[in-house]
């Protein structure tokens, strides 16, 4: 039985009232230490990328909650993260540095209005793309979208389109996702609410790289 899809986007779309928000919260965004924390590109591998490379993208979440289920958990049935997964990405908290117009993907109505369905989230990406042009191309002309985390929908996510608002963000904190004190807190509580499981990675020198997993105690790390 093959997976549905979310319907393609009416052609009469640019004529629509799409729901509009004035958004000047703070954002979480999981990255790659050895990397910026910012990146807005079109690798056409990601739910909302553009389908004709016409416009780049930023992927990011509300909470932290929503910034590591989307990194560490992106394949559905993932229970496990390893703590070289950890060691290797971090989480900026950032504001934008005006307040961005999103259209709200999250609002009791709104995917009906517009002629979509909940497998805008959910399935394959060949379809969100093309919703992402047309909503990118609507005379509204929004900063992106405000949208439902496909793996825990009480969380919200945001995909910004480049072009429409300054790169540069004011960033209000940045730390790795293994870092000790209240960071290491905070990844205790999203791991335990995930029910997810944490093993320890280990490199053998001289031999192809292997993980041993290990059934690893927060408490008994340094």
């Amino acid at each position: 039985m093959s997976r549905r899809s979310c319907p393609r986007p009416p052609t009469d779309l640019a004529g629509r009232k799409v729901p509009l928000l004035e958004f000047r919260e703070t954002m979480f965004r999981t990255f790659r230490l050895s990397r910026p924390p910012f990146f807005f590109g079109c690798t056409g591998s990601n739910r909302f990328d553009s389908p004709d490379n016409s416009y780049e993208v930023l992927y990011a979440g509300l909470d932290a909650f929503c910034a590591f289920v989307e990194t560490f958990a992106s394949a559905a049935g993932t229970r496990i993260v390893t703590t070289m997964a950890l060691k290797e990405h971090g989480l900026t908290e950032f504001k934008a540095r005006r307040p961005l117009r999103l259209i709200d993907l999250t609002q009791s109505g709104a995917l009906v209005h517009i002629g979509a369905d909940g497998n805008l989230f959910t399935g394959d990406h060949e379809i969100p793309q093309l919703w992402s042009k047309t909503l990118h191309d609507h005379p509204i002309k929004a900063d992106g979208l405000l949208y439902p985390s496909r793996l825990d929908p009480v969380r919200h996510a945001v995909v910004l389109f480049g072009g429409r608002m300054p790169r540069l963000m004011t960033e209000l904190h940045r730390d790795s996702w293994y870092a000790p004190g209240a960071q290491r807190q905070k990844l205790i509580e999203i791991i335990e609410h995930y029910q997810l499981e944490l093993i320890e990675s280990h490199v053998l020198t001289g031999r192809k790289p292997v993980s041993r997993a290990v059934q690893t105690s927060f408490d008994d790390e340094k």
